[in-house]
């Protein structure tokens, strides 16, 4: 199976959504096609309906065959594109560096960096007991090992 004819062809059927964008494209050794498609507001199961038909009516299965699934990524999957990070602002992340782990709210995201923030709890400067303090980072994305969204209940 030819990756490059199978991302040309996910690309033109992104093309008429620009709201979607290809996260994965997975062909293994027994012509097991998965793709995986992200929306900055979500995916319609209607467009990987769609995706899926445009990908497998240009190939002929008799001459080769394969299986396909088109799909969206799901919560325990790492962020893999700048893209997604911006269509989770708002949300908390949980996002692994080379020596530490933090856990705050997705403030920003540009194409350099995120920016996350949380409440801590810390001595007070004078006297006993603690107090709650807001505390904010800023992340280059090259530093980010691995982030995944959070779902609180």
């Amino acid at each position: 199976m030819d990756q490059t004819k199978v991302k040309d062809l996910v690309n033109e059927a992104l093309a008429l959504n620009e709201s979607l964008y290809l996260v994965d494209l997975v062909i293994s050794a027994n012509n097991k096609i998965q793709i995986t498609v992200d929306g900055d507001n979500g995916v319609p199961l209607s467009e990987c309906i769609r995706i899926s038909r445009s990908v497998d009516n240009n190939f002929d299965r008799e001459e080769e065959d394969f299986s396909l699934e088109v799909s969206t990524p799901d919560i325990s999957h790492p962020l893999k594109l700048k893209r997604q990070y911006v269509k989770n602002i708002n949300r908390i992340l949980k996002v692994k560096l080379d020596e530490e782990e933090i856990e705050g709210t997705l403030v920003d995201a540009d194409i350099d960096k995120i920016v996350l923030s949380w409440k801590a709890r810390e001595p007070k400067p004078i006297g006993k007991g603690k107090v709650t303090v807001q505390k904010t980072v800023t992340i280059a994305y090259k530093d980010i090992k691995e982030a995944k969204v959070k779902i609180v209940f």
